[in-house]
């Protein structure tokens, strides 16, 4: 890890904190929304790290881009959890919006410092 780096930071606590819900997802014999939750909540974090070797501006955008649709897939898991299987700690729900805000503000300003 780039100790520099905060959303690749954030989001490997991130995945951290998921596979420890997966835990508890199983615990409840849920075993298909313990499975989706662990692949979109750590595909994040790997989409995150694979924007650090893109080929391209684009291909970094698109990198990040990927992690942003798996972070939105993970918040409707976390909300279908948290409303039928057992209670989310709030916390973990600030860690995905933190995430997406950095995502979305990495995707704009690159995308505008490469339009000039």
């Amino acid at each position: 890890m780039k100790r520099d780096n905060i959303v690749l930071n954030k989001s490997f606590d991130f995945a951290s904190k998921i596979l420890d819900l997966h835990q508890l997802v199983i615990e409840q014999k849920h075993f298909q929304l313990a499975s989706q939750l662990v692949r979109s909540g750590t595909s994040i974090g790997a989409n995150i790290n694979e924007s650090q070797r893109a080929v391209s501006t684009a291909d970094f955008i698109n990198k990040l881009g990927i992690a942003l649709k798996e972070a939105e897939e993970t918040n409707y898991w976390l909300t279908l959890i948290d409303l039928k299987i057992v209670k989310i700690d709030p916390k973990l729900k600030a860690d995905l919006d933190e995430l997406i805000r950095l995502l979305v503000s990495i995707i704009n300003s690159t995308k505008r410092n490469n339009s000039r």
